[in-house]
């Protein structure tokens, strides 16, 4: 059965969307739609090296995604007031470094995901090194407000979701401190 439908809950998904974009239940639109539901997951299973994801916490998952829909709200009216009130010689747009214990690469997406569609903020990269996002904040007053907000609102629950659980803190050699 996983050979034919490696990711059942995508193909579920892709059959009733097909049906949700044409309004109709009739028999070729439903035989189209799970058509689509099980040839589009083979043809793209080697487009996920890792396998599908496992999200472990999906209650998280749903007030995580509640939480950053409130975050991209006040971001858009904090940005719009700035680009339209402010002088622009005080807006301090910077690049700052924020250490990740995180490193399921579906959570790292995630986290890019989330940090790229609030207004203000763009993730540049992952600095391999001392695994450091770097992160430019559109408008930068505090630095330490910014490392406390990423690391408890978004990255403790993807860890959550996608490792299983909170992870000990690291210290720089990458060890458990």
């Amino acid at each position: 059965m996983m050979r034919w439908l490696p990711y059942p809950v995508v193909s579920l998904g892709l059959c009733v969307l097909w049906l949700l974009l044409n309004q109709t239940v009739d028999p070729a639109n439903l035989l189209f739609g799970a058509l689509l539901g099980i040839a589009v997951p083979l043809l793209t299973r080697r487009l996920q090296p890792f396998g599908y994801p496992r999200m472990r916490a999906p209650l998280t998952f749903v007030r995580l995604m509640g939480m950053a829909g409130v975050e991209i709200v006040r971001s858009c009216f904090n940005v719009c007031r700035i680009i339209l009130f402010r002088d622009y010689q005080t807006v301090k747009a910077q690049f700052m470094r924020i250490p990740l214990d995180l490193r399921d690469p579906y959570g790292l997406a995630m986290l890019s995901c989330l940090i790229n569609m609030t207004p203000g903020t763009v993730w540049v990269e992952i600095l391999p090194e001392g695994y450091e996002l770097s992160l430019h904040v559109f408008d930068l007053h505090d630095e330490q407000w910014w490392i406390d907000t990423i690391k408890t609102r978004y990255e403790q629950p993807l860890i959550e979701i996608f490792e299983g659980g909170a992870t000990e803190p690291e210290n720089k050699d990458g060890n458990p401190a």
